[in-house]
């Protein structure tokens, strides 16, 4: 009974790091089966505490504390336990949906890329999305579809195309805090100082096309996540709208964001289509 208390303590962290972090993501976990509500939790919970350590830790060993975290990680899953409750929540997980560990270092990867002022090329750019978003859309497919690989396999690359736009999308709504409190830019060949509307441009119309892939796999979803998947992507597309009608100007001067009154709409619109079935 204690141990179940402590594992259903460590879910409530997970939890509460992910509210307090993301509003938007938050919404679409609610509209998940709340069998699998808690696993998804845990696996938002992990990827934010290794984002926190290499985006706000400035003051201390950020990479000295990232490796620790990987180590630590990597420990729990093997012993199926931790004191850390972020890190016992995700072994939870891990293990019992049989999360591969490729996924996990991918993650760390890019994780690692962002301790070092990087360059990005296409393939360095390709190999950080992969790492800190598409793998992350995979872990929750694979907590989605509960052991049928078959329907994994089947909308892997779909999962895939909606991590990459919800990252991207981040990158251009973030462009100017990434800029000047970390000196990063991750679109290749992009000059921040030169941030033209036909480089904005062409970047959304990179981020369109993966929406448009993703949403075929989104309507073949099983039913315990295919609304919770659905709100999310209504919100980040909605977002990228209104990215698309801002100038290029003022994505280098300010963030932009989509209002809790809009979510709602968006939210209530999203239901009405979900009942009708016409997604």
């Amino acid at each position: 009974m204690s141990f179940q208390l402590f594992n259903q303590t460590s879910h409530e962290c997970s939890k509460l790091i992910t509210n307090r972090y993301s509003t938007s993501f938050s919404l679409g976990i609610n509209l998940l089966e709340e069998e699998i509500q808690w696993a998804v939790y845990s696996v938002y919970g992990f990827v934010r505490f290794a984002d926190e350590i290499v985006d706000t830790f400035h003051q201390f060993d950020k990479s000295n504390l990232l490796a620790r975290f990987k180590k630590e990680t990597y420990t729990a899953i093997d012993e199926e336990i931790s004191l850390n409750p972020i890190l016992n929540s995700f072994q939870i997980v891990v293990n019992k949906y049989k999360i591969d560990h490729i996924l996990i270092e991918a993650f760390f990867t890019s994780m690692e890329m962002d301790l070092e002022k990087v360059e990005y090329d296409d393939e360095k750019y390709n190999e950080y999305i992969y790492g800190s978003a598409e793998v992350v859309g995979l872990m929750c497919l694979q907590v989605f579809c509960k052991g049928d690989k078959t329907k994994y396999d089947e909308l892997k690359s779909p999962a895939r195309k909606l991590g990459a736009a919800f990252q991207k999308v981040n990158f251009l709504r973030d462009l100017k805090s990434d800029f000047d409190e970390r000196e990063r830019i991750y679109f290749p060949g992009i000059d921040f100082d030169n941030f033209t509307a036909q480089s904005k441009k062409q970047i959304e119309a990179d981020i369109r096309n993966d929406f448009k892939e993703a949403f075929s796999g989104i309507i073949k979803l099983p039913l315990n996540c295919r609304f919770g998947v659905y709100t999310a992507y209504k919100y980040y597309y909605n977002l990228l709208l209104k990215i698309e009608r801002t100038p290029a100007k003022k994505i280098l001067r300010s963030r932009i964001r989509v209002s809790n009154p809009h979510k709602v709409y968006l939210l209530l619109k999203s239901y009405s289509r979900y009942q009708l079935n016409i997604l």
